[in-house]
């Protein structure tokens, strides 16, 4: 039987659950995910999800910076090509997929902080205003964290 994966289940409408879940599969169109707080099992429409962060550790560490943007690093890498994330909620995702289409409801990224806390992360298309891919992608994390920067805001950025 799998190990539960640690999860952190970001909503379209702003909820937050942390959990574990052991039958997630991106072409499927929900899974159960079991909250930490105890509570029972619930089933999660991907439809109604931002994303679903698979973490390394449900704690983190909160005297960590997290690495803003994209990495020096090659434009291609084993976890495939740059992609940058904008949602609509202004959050900014910098990192790596091997599977971005288009076409798809959502994907599988790889973030570009490999020391951060989220191994992977699972992206739904629709709660997203824009994504770029390969050398369009560091553009979009550029002028995305210059805006930032220049409105003094702090726009999250992994």
């Amino acid at each position: 039987m799998p190990d539960n994966l640690k999860v952190v289940a970001h909503f379209q409408d702003g909820t937050v659950v942390h959990g574990t879940t052991l039958d997630f599969l991106p072409n499927r169109p929900m899974f159960h995910l079991q909250p930490m707080d105890g509570g029972p099992a619930r089933k999660v429409q991907c439809v109604r999800l931002k994303a679903l962060f698979f973490v390394k550790s449900f704690v983190g560490s909160p005297k960590r910076d997290d690495i803003r943007g994209f990495i020096a690093g090659p434009a291609e890498a084993q976890q495939g090509r740059k992609v940058a994330v904008r949602f609509k909620d202004g959050e900014l995702l910098c990192g790596y997929t091997l599977g971005y289409s288009g076409e798809r409801d959502g994907f599988m990224m790889f973030p570009a902080d490999a020391e951060g806390n989220n191994s992977r992360i699972y992206v739904m298309r629709s709660s997203t205003v824009e994504i770029k891919a390969g050398p369009a992608a560091e553009v979009l994390a550029e002028k995305v964290l210059a805006a930032t920067e220049a409105s003094g805001g702090a726009a999250s950025a992994s």
